[in-house]
């Protein structure tokens, strides 16, 4: 079994004091900022843990959880235990797609978004795929950037964003765009200021809603994870993927 068991009701626990802190984070928020997003959406990054810990964060109110890797994703979703115990649940893939897997994903029970759609042909693939198998349906969709430019991390450029943007809009009619994504750099210091991968992300954010004619609240931003979501949303984000700080330190096989 992947992951650390952790005592009866400590990811309740730690669920409790991360909801806390984005609403802490929310309430800090500038007018200028409140007024071009919506309330932050917590989705708990549930990669390499057992179900029982989706099952208690479920029962403790959570309903949006992650999957970084498809077959975990596909594991997870076509649980019967979580099915039973978690009918309401929200599952958004957050994790590199190879379009050769992309069936598998639009089959998984309870599919709530994509996040990480980093080109044109992906998004095809996956509006096809969602055509075939879930008829007149829309899939909600991330756009990745890749806003720290590393080479390891997946995403478009951000000068390129628009033109996906527009290919998902005009020629994706199962997709529907809610917004952008990145990774960004783990390290920054936020001593020396906000951190310049969520500042391009709000950039780009205002070059698509320039070239779609939308306004800022009509595209969310899916930005900061477990280090940093409190600044993340201090600037802007509306969704935050937190994992390690609510189910306890990840843990791989070898």
């Amino acid at each position: 079994m992947l992951g650390r068991i952790m005592a009866d009701g400590e990811v309740a626990k730690a669920l409790i004091s991360v909801l806390e802190r984005i609403s802490a984070a929310s309430i800090a928020r500038s007018q200028d900022v409140v007024s071009l997003c919506s309330k932050p959406r917590l989705v708990a990054v549930s990669k390499t843990k057992p179900k029982q810990m989706i099952i208690e964060a479920y029962n403790a109110g959570q309903r949006h959880f992650g999957e970084n890797y498809i077959q975990e994703l596909v594991e997870k979703s076509n649980d019967e235990k979580i099915q039973s115990s978690c009918p309401d649940i929200r599952w958004h893939m957050i994790g590199p797609i190879q379009s050769n897997k992309v069936k598998k994903i639009i089959e998984s029970p309870n599919l709530y978004c994509i996040e990480t759609v980093h080109n044109a042909k992906l998004a095809t693939t996956i509006n096809n795929a969602v055509k075939k198998l879930l008829g007149d349906k829309k899939l909600k969709v991330y756009l990745q950037v890749n806003t720290s430019g590393e080479e390891n991390k997946s995403g478009i450029s951000p000068d390129k964003v628009g033109e996906l943007a527009t290919h998902v809009v005009e020629t994706c009619s199962n997709l529907e765009l809610l917004g952008l994504m990145t990774i960004g750099a783990f390290d920054h210091d936020l001593s020396k200021g906000p951190n310049p991968d969520f500042q391009t992300l709000l950039k780009c954010r205002a070059g698509v809603c320039e070239t779609l004619c939308k306004e800022p609240q009509d595209l969310e931003l899916s930005m900061g994870m477990s280090n940093d979501f409190e600044h993340a949303i201090l600037v802007g984000s509306s969704n935050v993927r937190v994992g390690s700080t609510i189910f306890g330190a990840r843990e791989y096989k070898k």
